[in-house]
């Protein structure tokens, strides 16, 4: 057996919603040949298609093929797709009917790579809806092959997709200057295609698509990762700048003063203009975007519903209510209309669209939508995460006007402020994220927990 497919390691690379780990000792060829033919059982994808994508690091295009290998020998017929998006590989799915695995490592470090899965219609895969069974056939490695293996073939999806994403989110109105930092990432190969069919100056930064990540690292969350694209967006007097991650997933926005733009921000903007065209609608929101995003939706006759953090979440409960769209605060965004699948070039159009109908500048047309002061998201390193969450329990709970839920974490809310403090599934950290009616309120919440967060460090 080789080693990446030992059950030890299995364990620590297949999270709750995708494969992930360091290549090679964690994620290598023989767990992707593994991974694509336990796939196939799970999906039922023998006699039926399967479509795989990779992004741009160098261990991509191996593993991608090795998947596909795995895959046919399994019976099933592989349609490859090359270099691809996240986004764009859930389209291939959706446009094409057919299971799919992205091979990517997101906004990670260049030694890592992983998995993304998805059923037919980008229905997710993840622990609780297939992966633990992938998981597990592939330790013991039982996944059937078939006596007629089936084929590899190519086909190029980009120009559907780019059209498809154009008919969701048309762009009408005055001539924009768009700044996009592709971050070496994955935005590099389809912005072109997408935004290069408008009519708006296109600025470019790090177009070149290297999984080295010579620039920054391509996850535009840490605002350290926004400089260049802030400085950029003030030297040529743009409208507004993106940015992406490393499979472009996810966007971030930046004003015309160079002011980052909160996915909150963007989540209400997005939900209003959805709800314009579907009146009444259910918009789903995680329970760490600001209280300004239920209250927008209501206001302009939506249904706020609140979720936990994470796709499979956001996708179940859209389901389910049928959403019409979702945002998270870490810059996904789900549409129904793309089979309630995120992407982020999507949400950049919805923004430009909006940009490009409103007479003044990106920060006066957001204004309406910025309420509150938020701390972001801040992590704390504790060497036992249940103990920590009941210490702010115990805290918290016979204080004033304050109510406590256990949705994800603890979310602790009051009338002026609330905040959430919930752990991560792959290290050991808390992460806080605070809210407040203004800065000074925020502050005084965010500093009070993080004291008792980080009390016996």
């Amino acid at each position: 057996m080789p080693a990446t497919t030992d059950p030890q390691n299995l364990s620590s690379v297949f999270k709750a919603y995708d494969v992930r780990g360091t290549v090679p000792d964690q994620v290598d060829e023989a767990l992707a040949r593994s991974t694509g033919t336990a796939f196939v059982a799970v999906t039922g994808s023998r006699g039926g298609r399967v479509v795989v994508g990779h992004d741009m690091r160098p261990s991509s295009p191996g593993l991608a093929r090795a998947f596909s290998e795995g895959a046919a020998a399994a019976g099933a017929d592989v349609v490859e797709i090359g270099l691809a998006s996240t986004d764009e590989l859930y389209f291939a799915s959706g446009h094409l009917g057919a299971p799919g695995a992205m091979f990517t490592a997101s906004h990670n470090p260049a030694q890592y790579n992983g998995i993304k899965m998805c059923r037919a219609h980008a229905v997710p895969v993840g622990a609780d809806t297939g992966l633990r069974e992938i998981r597990d056939l592939v330790a013991d490695g039982s996944a059937p092959t078939a006596e007629q293996p089936g084929s590899i073939t190519n086909e190029d999806v980009l120009g559907a997709y780019a059209e498809h994403l154009l008919a969701l989110a048309p762009v009408r109105g005055r001539r924009l200057k768009v700044v996009v930092d592709a971050g070496n990432g994955m935005a590099g190969h389809t912005v072109p295609s997408v935004l290069g069919r408008l009519d708006l100056e296109l600025v470019p930064m790090y177009f070149e698509l290297d999984g080295t990540f010579p620039n920054h690292e391509a996850n535009p969350i840490d605002p350290a990762t926004m400089t260049d694209l802030v400085a950029k967006v003030r030297e040529v007097g743009a409208d507004v700048g993106l940015a992406f991650d490393g499979d472009a997933d996810r966007c971030f926005l930046v004003d015309e003063r160079g002011e980052l733009v909160s996915p909150s921000v963007l989540t209400a903007l997005i939900a209003a203009r959805e709800l314009a065209k579907h009146p009444g609608a259910v918009v789903i929101h995680n329970l760490i975007t600001s209280r300004a995003v239920p209250e927008i939706i209501t206001e302009h006759g939506g249904t706020p519903v609140r979720t936990r953090v994470g796709h499979s979440y956001i996708k179940a409960t859209m389901a389910e209510s049928g959403a019409v769209f979702g945002g998270e605060h870490s810059g996904h965004f789900y549409f129904r209309d793309f089979w309630r699948a995120d992407s982020g070039l999507l949400a950049a159009l919805h923004a430009l669209a909006a940009l490009a109908e409103h007479a003044g500048s990106l920060s006066s047309l957001l204004a309406e939508y910025s309420r509150y002061a938020a701390s972001g998201e801040v992590n704390s390193t504790v060497d036992d995460q249940a103990e920590v969450l009941e210490r702010l329990e115990k805290e918290y709970v016979d204080r004033p006007d304050v109510t406590l839920d256990h949705l994800d974490g603890l979310t602790v809310t009051h009338p002026t402020w609330w905040f959430n403090v919930r752990a991560s599934n792959t290290e050991p950290l808390l992460r806080l994220n605070a809210e407040g009616e203004d800065a000074a309120t925020m502050t005084q919440v965010r500093d009070e927990v993080l004291a008792l967060i980080r009390r016996d460090a």
